[in-house]
């Protein structure tokens, strides 16, 4: 039996079902947003939204770092990668985002641009000790999960005086941006209202629970950190279900097999070491929001891609048409979008929420027509 089979169990899954419509308020509606691109993938792939009754409503999040990129920082990294003594490397999701005018690192790369694609920021380091004539850059993003490797091959850069290697920082930091969501509710006048926090699973591996206690302090909302699990999912809600109707507002940890208090000491060590905050960064769809993000420290600063290439701070141009904005910000769902399955699909993507392995519109375009229960027989 595999590890997981245990959390995929069917009869657990009906039993937990069961249980969340029997202790599901039917004169109140529960609005919970699941922050994490992977649990949206992982809610319609086990179909959860079939096993939940109608007042229990999912708000997907803006918890795909490659969707919420605005389109103005992939321009800047489009000019590095035209540039003659420039390898470019990054992440596979990266590569098919659309940027202004529809432009992608793919297409420059078939235009003749060196991009590549890479698993692991080591691999840009190898490739900065095979090529010393070149100029390697990595175009760094994610969320706290993906930060610490990053750090990582800095100081190693840094220890080899690899003088050809440097980093295009986009790395962007998950509280800051629940923040935003809560202290602006409004969107196009309609209030957001939700009511709890399916907080991520893979961030909170690295920054523990202790960060989320601010929001049942702050605004009333509780979390439940939850794992990937078609059961670990139902239980959060379940959690966060009966911290409403017992009027609670605390931080839980359903996945507590993964995730501590205070998280991965070391990793966060590392980060702060390597990294400082930015004053304010762009997202898409929630905008410019303080403190959000981060930027290699003055005592790495030879390895800021931005300092030594002098990059200029571009504002890109969205597709008017396309609603992964609203679909970030959680006031649309994604085929709510007159663009969504015709013609945008993940062959011909349109937006950002299309082309990433966690978008949103990704998820439904994959998984809703079927909304299947893959669980242990």
């Amino acid at each position: 039996m595999k590890y997981v089979d245990e959390f995929r169990d069917r009869e657990h899954a009906r039993v937990l079902a069961r249980q969340i419509a029997a202790e599901a308020d039917s004169g109140r509606e529960y609005r919970l947003m699941e922050f994490c691109g992977g649990h949206t993938h992982a809610i319609f792939r086990y179909g959860i939204p079939d096993l939940l009754p109608a007042q229990v409503r999912l708000v997907h999040g803006p918890g795909c770092p490659v969707c919420v990129l605005p389109v103005g920082r992939l321009d800047m990294a489009l000019a590095l990668a035209r540039r003659p003594e420039v390898i470019l490397c990054t992440y596979g999701d990266l590569l098919r985002v659309p940027g202004s005018d529809r432009r992608s690192l793919l297409q420059a790369k078939a235009e003749g641009a060196d991009v590549r694609m890479l698993y692991s920021p080591a691999e840009a380091l190898a490739l900065a000790r095979q090529y010393p004539q070149r100029q390697i850059v990595f175009f760094a993003i994610g969320f706290e999960t993906t930060t610490p490797p990053t750090a990582l091959v800095v100081e190693q850069a840094q220890r080899e005086g690899l003088a050809n290697f440097s980093v295009f920082c986009n790395h962007v930091l998950t509280p800051a941006a629940m923040h935003a969501i809560l202290q602006s509710p409004l969107d196009a006048g309609v209030p957001l209202r939700l009511d709890g926090f399916i907080g991520p699973a893979h961030v909170s591996t690295v920054i523990g629970a202790a960060p989320y206690a601010i929001f049942p302090e702050r605004y009333a909302k509780p979390v439940v950190i939850a794992g990937f699990e078609p059961l670990d999912l139902l239980q959060a809600i379940l959690m966060l279900i009966r911290q409403l109707n017992d009027a609670r507002c605390q931080v839980e940890n359903q996945f507590s097999r993964a995730v501590t208090h205070s998280g991965n000491l070391k990793a966060q060590a590392l980060m702060a070491r390597v990294f400082e905050r930015r004053d304010s960064f762009e997202w898409r769809g929630l905008g410019a929001i303080p403190h959000s993000a981060l930027r290699l420290r003055d005592a790495y600063a030879e390895f800021d891609a931005e300092q030594r290439f002098e990059l200029p701070l571009l504002v890109g141009r969205e597709n008017r048409a396309c609603e992964c904005p609203a679909v970030l910000r959680g006031a649309k769902r994604p085929d709510q979008c007159a663009l969504f399955g015709a013609p945008c699909t993940p062959d011909n993507p349109l937006g950002a929420c299309m082309v990433s392995s966690e978008g949103a519109c990704a998820a439904y375009y994959r998984y809703r027509p079927r909304q299947r229960v893959e669980v242990a027989t």
